[in-house]
């Protein structure tokens, strides 16, 4: 109470830290256990099931082993040749040259690619409000492609995708590795508050250490950004190791090319540029001239620009009275850019006559725009009145007449219209004399400074009667210039000679065709890898207080994590070690042998991917929060092996599939469920159900119309609108162009693909290390309605139709095809009837909607 009645006060120096749930002791920071010799997977495994009670299926028959392979491997259903000569193949050793096969096959870089994109949040947009499209990232999307097809160690692999550029410089193949780091969202609508800066950047880097921790290590490092992690051994300090490792890397593009590459072009540029050179010198010196001159001039000429100078907020043009029926602002220059006469905002445009009586409707129409200055002034130029405005203007595809010109003549001075061209024309209603004319771009801003106020500087007015002859009333020219940059561009103007003006022209046609043979020289490549900004990745580096960038705590050391100092080798780096130096010794860390994470991590993805559930439930989280293995000896003797493979993913397939836990039936036994209901013992194989790019990919085999063209830009299933944000419209159809693997689908974050969103396919603005599987009315919904499998069951039917004209064998084709199987004679009975009764395609469809097709067994 004597504390309390202090005030509670607080020792400075007193730190009160709650001990993490999980110390180094932990399961998964443990190096790796050496395994009894002649013991595998199947021992394992048995071992479990016996102290349970329970003992695995017997070995699936060939059709169901042949579809269960493939489909693991390669993504695609097999063939009816395929399962028709695995099944008749005495060969006691089919099945595993059938393995071998698939691994060879190039479709399973696209399948297995598929798993790790989601691992590391691929995604070809950036996210956020904008989420506009980043076109130059597939290349990353063909290395992981091609990285696994041809079965790259994955430490090489890992060491590339956080140090491609320096472990593997010039060596294009490799170092578009390093887009791993840039290939999730960022913030880049920008901030105009320092604070706010500082806080998006420091967003930026904690996806990449959040991306990087929980892809390769299986830990949870974000969750050390403000303070010590809660239950793993994590301290706040090794955040910011990271933190420092990756502050110097930025999001954006540059030019990832082969040494010949850059030598080639580099020739071939190499005298255009010189050619270039000399004219844009002698095009300086004509520039220098004329500004001397401008200089020499600029009292004399000055002396005439007597008005104010045009104001945003309204400004105003007096004339003779005149009849007009045309009107037209013609800009000359803007006020942001004067050398510019397009751009130019008007929020509203005014045409003002006193030569007539306002008539009922008009005096109504005219309220919002009312001139007492002038006693019965009418404003004609009004879109109630009759009038019509004309001209080029920017367009949003989305948002038709956004800023068209009619919003200049709407008398509401909100919306504005935005010139494409020099100018804006009004049609009035009829023949009228007019005398003034008032225009603006920020007419009630309480500030009138912002670029979105774009507005003329210099400008004529001009009058017609018929929109031929026209004669102008009015010019800015006389107005004092708004800028310093507008006065110098006025005064060249005025002493430009016309023998100037010709050889300036001259110049300019020659600097422009070499600027287009210069153009068709093929540029280098560009890829999404990412930029290294040395000056962002200078220390000294800090803790932050609370996460937050503006309260520096205790300087950081460039070392290894803590978490694993007492099992794998610890590095540390001098502080001024550049970042190519830190993200170096931060892969080879994570690559380390005696590394027991990473070992661990990858093979329980393999086995996740394999089995429907990891041996480690939770693929990215190996901490307290996380699961705990089901077999921790399977884990670490799998780990072994990949180690002792030489870091390669095949031969570890191969092992898994060659095994008789892998080769069981998936059949059900009501007993075993009652100790073991979603088999994690694995006394069955697992029955999963096929992911949503494999569906619309089955969908496409089936139909004859699968395009299987490799790499490259990827197609949409979408229409892209971009404005300030970006917009993504579904496709209705799906045209032949998107007939390609879904793996190619050029996915941004947030947009719907239809088919595949309602399949679970992850939004790619997360990292998706197990994916959701749900069953929702509208997956059936989508198959059974969708305009792709309509298109794909009348491609099917074709395709049936062109091979046999009989029935029968077009219903047991279907089968072989859908199922890898014959239908039986009660099935081939009603598929008859329902052909009979409706269409093959109708058939077809049907066939595309069983739970038999989208499922492995």
């Amino acid at each position: 109470t004597q504390w309390i009645a202090q005030g509670a006060p607080w020792p400075d120096d007193l730190h009160v830290r709650e001990r993490s749930k999980a110390d180094k002791t932990w399961w998964s920071l443990q190096p790796l256990a050496n395994s009894p010799k002649g013991v595998g997977i199947d021992q394992f495994i048995g071992a479990k099931l016996a102290q349970s009670g329970l003992k695995r299926n017997p070995i699936a028959d060939r059709r169901t082993l042949i579809r269960r392979a493939t489909y693991d491997l390669t993504g695609l259903p097999p063939t009816p040749e395929q399962v028709a000569a695995f099944v008749v193949d005495p060969d006691p050793d089919a099945y595993e040259k059938l393995l071998d096969r698939l691994l060879q096959s190039p479709h399973y870089g696209e399948r297995w690619g598929r798993h790790w994109l989601d691992v590391v949040r691929f995604g070809e947009s950036n996210g956020f409000e904008r989420n506009v499209i980043i076109d130059n990232l597939w290349p990353f999307r063909d290395y992981v492609i091609a990285s696994l097809n041809d079965d790259k160690p994955l430490n090489q692999f890992i060491r590339e995708h956080i140090a491609g550029d320096v472990v593997a410089p010039g060596d294009r193949n490799r170092e578009i590795g390093s887009a791993f780091l840039v290939a999730g969202p960022y913030d880049n609508v920008g901030n105009k508050d320092a604070a706010q800066v500082a806080q998006i950047r420091a967003n930026t880097i904690d996806e990449m250490i959040r991306a990087t921790s929980e892809a390769f290590l299986g830990l949870t490092v974000g969750c050390a950004r403000c303070h010590d992690h809660k239950f793993d051994p994590i301290e706040q300090a090794d955040y910011y190791k990271l933190y420092a490792t990756f502050a110097g890397v930025r999001h954006g593009s540059r030019v990832v090319a082969t040494a010949e590459q850059r030598a080639d072009h580099a020739e071939k540029l190499a005298p255009l540029n010189q050619q270039k050179q000399k004219l844009e010198t002698q095009r300086r010196n004509i520039s220098k001239r004329i500004s001397e001159r401008a200089k020499q001039n600029a009292q004399t000429h000055a002396a005439s620009w007597v008005r104010d100078p045009v104001d945003r907020t309204r400004t105003e043009e007096t004339f003779k009275p005149q009849m007009a029926r045309f009107v037209r602002l013609i800009c000359e220059a803007t006020d942001k850019n004067p050398k510019a006469r397009h751009g130019f905002r008007i929020d509203e445009f005014e045409i003002w006559s006193t030569a007539r009586e306002l008539s009922a409707h008009e005096s109504v129409a005219n309220e919002s725009t009312a001139d007492n200055s002038s006693g019965n002034s009418v404003n004609v130029a009004l879109a109630s009145s009759g009038s019509k405005a004309t001209g080029p203007s920017r367009v949003i595809e989305d948002f038709p007449g956004a800023y068209g010109p009619q919003l200049a003549i709407d008398g509401k001075f909100g919306a504005r219209f935005i010139s494409t061209s020099d100018r804006l024309t009004i049609e009035l209603a009829e023949p009228t004399k007019i005398d003034r004319v008032v225009f603006s771009s920020a007419r009630n801003e309480s500030s009138s400074d912002q670029p979105k106020f774009v507005f003329v500087a210099d400008y004529r007015i001009e009058l017609s009667l018929d929109a031929q002859k026209w004669v102008e009333v009015a010019s800015g020219r006389d107005r004092k210039p708004v800028s310093d940059a507008h006065r110098d561009h006025r005064l060249r103007l005025l002493v430009t000679e016309d023998a100037d003006t010709k050889e300036l022209a001259k110049l300019s046609a020659a600097i422009n065709e070499i600027t287009k043979q210069m153009n068709a020289v093929a540029p280098l490549p560009t890829v999404w890898v990412g930029n290294h900004v040395a000056a962002d990745a200078k220390g000294p580096f800090h803790v932050f207080v609370g996460g937050s960038p503006q309260r520096k705590g205790a300087e950081v050391t460039l070392t290894s994590l803590s978490t694993l100092s007492d099992s794998a080798p610890t590095y540390e780096l001098p502080a001024d070690a550049d970042q190519t130096q830190r993200r170096k010794a931060l892969a080879d860390w994570i690559v380390s042998e005696q590394n027991p994470l990473t070992s661990r991590v990858l093979v329980n993805r393999l086995w996740h991917y394999h089995f429907g559930t990891g041996i480690v439930d939770t693929p990215s989280d190996f901490g307290y929060m996380g699961g705990e293995p089901s077999h921790s000896e399977l884990l670490d003797f799998l780990a072994r092996q990949l180690i002792d493979g030489g870091w390669r993913f095949k031969p570890l397939h191969k092992t898994i599939m060659m095994s008789q836990t892998y080769r069981q039936s998936g059949e059900y036994r009501q007993q075993a469920a009652k100790v073991d209901a979603d088999s994690r013992l694995l006394w069955r194989f697992p029955p999963r159900r096929l992911s949503a790019e494999e569906i619309r990919d089955t969908m496409l085999s089936l139909s004859g119309k699968l395009d299987t063209t490799m790499g490259g830009p990827g197609f949409r299933l979408y229409r892209y609108l971009q404005d300030n944000v970006a917009t993504y419209v579904p496709l209705d159809e799906h045209g032949p162009e998107t007939y390609r693997r879904a793996i190619y689908h050029q996915n941004a974050r947030a947009a719907r693909t239809d088919l595949m969103t309602d399949f679970d396919q992850p939004d790619c603005a997360f990292s998706t290390a197990r994916r959701a599987q749900t069953t929702t009315p509208l997956q059936a919904l989508t198959t059974l309605n969708h305009q792709f499998t309509l298109d794909m069951a009348a491609a099917m039917a074709q395709r049936l139709q062109s091979e046999t004209d009989d029935v029968d064998r077009q219903i047991n084709r279907a089968f072989q095809l859908a199922y890898c199987r014959a239908p039986s004679l009660d099935e081939t009975a009603e598929c008859i009837e329902l052909i009979q009764e409706h269409t093959l395609s109708a058939f077809c469809r049907i066939l595309l909607n069983t739970s038999e097709l989208i499922h492995v067994r």
